[in-house]
């Protein structure tokens, strides 16, 4: 899967990414192809999680987009860390796992540099019903 495309447009008063000394930080981006969320639910009630982890998947490649847009040219990135929050049933646990579709994306993209610490988070809701949504934190390195 590759993360060449558009900056996904910002949902609200916000910008995708912004550059300060050599960092970059996303926006939480969520599941959407062309504007369009992919899908929509709580994983464990309408969504399973196997399809949560392509929706972190995507998710994941959106952020990258965002990054790289802010990114100067020439230079390449280090994803530092990574949060996915996924909106879950209270008895949902297998957080990491719908995650390892977000790092799996980067680590494709980007090898070991890729691969960055990371937090997974249930909550109860997200915005506009996403299963997920993804944040960066990435060093530019030239």
């Amino acid at each position: 899967m590759s993360t060449e495309g558009r900056v996904p447009r910002p949902q609200g008063d916000y910008v995708p990414a912004v550059l300060h000394d050599g960092v970059v930080y996303t926006a939480g981006m969520t599941p959407r192809r062309d504007g369009v969320l992919a899908f929509t639910g709580a994983v464990g009630e309408g969504l399973d999680p196997d399809q949560a982890r392509v929706a972190a998947g995507l998710a994941a490649g959106n952020a990258l987009v965002a990054a790289r847009s802010a990114t100067p040219s020439g230079a390449a990135l280090r994803c530092l860390k990574m949060t996915v929050f996924v909106a879950c049933t209270a008895d949902f646990t297998a957080l990491s796992a719908v995650a390892d579709g977000a790092s799996a994306v980067l680590v494709d993209e980007l090898g070991d540099v890729g691969r960055p610490a990371r937090s997974a988070i249930g909550v109860c809701a997200l915005p506009s019903g996403a299963p997920v949504e993804v944040e960066l934190v990435c060093a530019v390195v030239t």
